[in-house]
């Protein structure tokens, strides 16, 4: 009842009118996406500064700093002896070893974690469990239940407000690990997975958007197919088949992603979180410096021997969801979600006929940009991207489309039967020389680029020497105000009409498309974000990639996806890697934000680490 409600309910807060932009120099950035960023950065400022809850401290040795029941003195079943040789006795038993329950769902932490900064791994899981259960509900209504139901919209809108929660929690979480050198004492693999799962969402998220069907995802996957494209990988991941993005969305993705992040936290449970830095610099004594590294590395790779504190994780975790319910609930009913119904080529024809003519006109002689695309629609070289080499023509072509007869003479062919005029022009026109062809077309163009006039329904086209292309274009005008060519563009496709690639790339090659995405606010003029419709905040956590479209040099190359693509390659790369690049990994040292994250921490005057008594494995680092 509390759903329906607050579904059928207008949002208070009306997000789909126009956006507001600001513009220093060369930055140009929305309002909204402005707000989000400044949200997340005074979120983490104040996850250093604000005072952590102060827990029941134990000092290391004392019976209350041992887990309640820490399973670290696995003791063998009877029989041991005689399943000792079998498989699964063997992997049971090293799996206890590793991860026994205690450390698992353990019940007590290193008295160092004792900041807000820690809070935000669990806090970015509770929000991903969100995504994925109105994702689910989203599934039970059908693929188009989101666009035609209130209730339906709503789940939406919460599945949009728990995405964005949750790429704002998991960047946030990132920061704080990198300002820890998180990645210290062999937990090398732990950074990586990490950053591996940050990957993986976006990508999650990259194709959410496109699965939509409305205006925004058309224009992203038009955008976005020219930098696929350009590295090849357009001709198996084809941007416009939202059939194929919505599986790899709920299928494919969520099940790399779901286990990346099991295997993120298995890692933190078995190797726990990184200690202090300058926690260990004693260590070595008075070595030589080598030695001295050997030393603070193996001592960062030990277990915690310090003071431990009371830790209830499953209270943490469960305390987690309830504010991330509370606040996609609250988000969803106050802000709604965008849903700027998709084009069709009817309403362009309908709202231009004019641009819709002379578009048709310009695929009849082969000048449109999808005519002379190249791979992996046609052998054409107007958009093939080129570095020293060119992965878009390694697969050749493998969707092809010959705009001549996909976008005009294929439909009306269909027509044809039923329209005597348009059959004699067809006829006329397939039987002429291609050179004869390509000359109706020109001059057809050339009159038509002007405004036609139309008279009612009907344009009024100058006279010129186009031979039978007005009549047929004419018809095709009519075809597509009916709605009929929409379904021809659609029609041949077998089992579902997912496959929106020709008449999308007809209607990019359009202006009018690319006219209402401007006024949209759409076209990439923002620096760090991929825009949203209306004031809603776009994906700040794309900035890395959008950026280069912002750099003058970059902008105005023909190769500027490559460029994009290649550049987010190599810095995605170099954040995997901090943890072997001299002098990256070393930042978090020579600038010490770590002393506000551990501020509260003093470690013991004798080092922080010589205990009277090793805690026992279930003991370990609990905090996600």
């Amino acid at each position: 009842m509390i759903i329906h409600t607050l579904a059928t309910t207008s949002s208070p807060v009306n997000l789909n009118s126009p956006g507001t932009y600001l513009h220093w120099n060369i930055f140009y950035v929305s309002l909204a996406n402005l707000v989000l960023i400044a949200v997340m950065v005074v979120i983490f400022a104040a996850a250093l500064l604000l005072p952590f809850p102060r827990g029941r401290r134990s000092e290391p040795g004392t019976a209350e700093s041992l887990p309640a029941a820490s399973h670290s003195d696995y003791s063998p079943p009877e029989n041991e002896s005689a399943d000792a040789d079998m498989w699964t006795a063997k992997v049971r038993n090293r799996a206890l070893r590793l991860l026994p329950p205690g450390k698992l769902l353990p019940d007590r932490q290193p008295a160092y974690v004792s900041s807000w900064i820690y809070v935000f791994g669990v806090a970015s899981l509770a929000a991903l469990g969100m995504a994925i259960v109105s994702g689910f509900v989203i599934a039970i209504g059908g693929v188009d239940w989101w666009h035609t139901n209130p209730v339906g919209h709503f789940f939406n809108s919460m599945h949009l407000w728990s995405v964005e929660l949750f790429m704002a929690l998991i960047v946030i979480h990132l920061w704080g690990k990198f300002w820890m050198a998180a990645w210290r004492g062999r937990r090398t693999m732990t950074w990586i997975t990490g950053v591996v799962a940050f990957l993986a969402s976006i990508l999650e998220c990259f194709t959410g958007y496109l699965s939509q069907q409305n205006f925004d995802s058309q224009w992203i996957s038009t955008s976005g197919k020219d930098a696929f494209n350009s590295v090849g990988v357009g001709a198996f991941f084809n941007l416009m088949n939202f059939g194929q993005m919505l599986l790899w969305h709920v299928v494919l993705i969520p099940i790399v992603l779901i286990a990346i992040v099991g295997a993120h936290v298995l890692l933190v449970r078995v190797r726990g979180v990184a200690h202090p830095i300058g926690t260990h610099e004693a260590e070595g004594g008075s070595g030589s410096r080598w030695r001295r590294r050997r030393a603070i590395a193996a001592a960062e790779a030990a277990p915690w021997r310090g003071a431990m504190r009371r830790y209830d994780i499953v209270k943490e975790g469960s305390i987690a969801v309830l504010i991330t319910l509370a606040l996609t609930l609250g988000l969803a009913g106050l802000l709604s979600s965008p849903d700027v119904p998709a084009l069709t080529v009817q309403t362009w024809s309908r709202l231009d006929p004019s641009d819709f003519l002379a578009t048709a006109g310009e695929e009849l002689n082969g000048t449109s940009e999808t005519a002379t695309y190249g791979q992996p629609y046609n052998t054409g070289t107007g958009s093939v991207q080129k570095l020293l080499f060119s992965p878009q023509t390694w697969f050749g072509v493998t969707q092809p489309i010959n705009a001549a007869q996909a976008f005009v003479l294929q439909p009306l062919g269909s027509l044809a039967p039923s329209d005597p005029a348009l059959a004699s022009a067809l006829s006329t026109y397939n039987s002429a020389p291609a050179s004869q062809q390509l000359a109706w077309a020109n001059a057809y163009v050339k009159v038509i680029t002007p405004k036609v006039t139309m008279n009612a329904t009907m344009p009024t086209i100058p006279a010129a020497h186009d031979g039978p292309v007005p009549v047929m274009l004419t018809a095709e005008l009519s075809m597509a105000q009916s709605g009929a060519l929409d379904t021809d563009l659609l029609a041949g496709r077998t089992f579902y009409g997912t496959n929106f690639t020709k008449p999308l790339l007809f209607i990019e090659d359009g202006g009018y498309f690319i006219n209402e995405a401007g006024l949209m606010n759409l076209s990439g003029g923002q620096w760090g974000v991929m825009n949203e419709t209306g004031s809603y905040p776009g994906q700040p956590w794309l900035w890395l990639y959008t950026l280069w479209y912002q750099v003058p040099s970059f902008s105005n190359s023909a190769n500027v996806d490559m460029i994009a693509i290649y550049l987010t390659g190599l810095a995605t790369i170099l954040l995997l890697l901090v943890p072997f690049i001299p002098g990256l990994r070393d930042i978090p040292r020579l600038i010490p934000v770590h002393r506000l994250i551990w501020r509260n921490w003093e470690p013991p005057a004798h080092g922080g680490t010589k205990g009277t008594q090793e805690p026992s494995p279930g003991t370990a680092d609990a905090n996600i």
